[in-house]
């Protein structure tokens, strides 16, 4: 008898996905950046994912982040409004390389 007659078959993984709020295309989990509001403090970028707060997921992409801007659509994923201030800090901050993607 082989390893693989012994071993029973098993079903693929699912991969979660999430909603970029810019663009709002669908795609896995890893390849996006959670943005969260805790609900006391600023609005801030969660790299590890296990922050506590209402969370929002973005592309690593300036653009996602002026569409979910201008549309305020942010600002209705967080129920949390962003100041100026937020969103220009919130832009540096993915900016930074991700340590997950290199």
């Amino acid at each position: 008898m082989t390893k693989d007659a012994a071993m029973p078959e098993t079903k693929p993984r699912k991969v979660p996905e999430r909603m970029c709020v810019g663009c709002r295309a669908m795609k896995p989990k890893k390849e996006l950046i959670r943005v969260v509001a805790p609900a006391e403090g600023p609005v801030s970028v969660d790299r590890t994912g296990r922050m506590q707060g209402r969370g929002a997921y973005l592309c690593p992409d300036r653009k996602c982040l002026e569409q979910a801007l201008k549309g305020k659509r942010l600002d209705k994923a967080l129920k949390k409004a962003l100041d100026p201030a937020a969103a220009a800090t919130l832009a540096q901050m993915l900016e930074v390389p991700d340590a997950r993607t290199g």
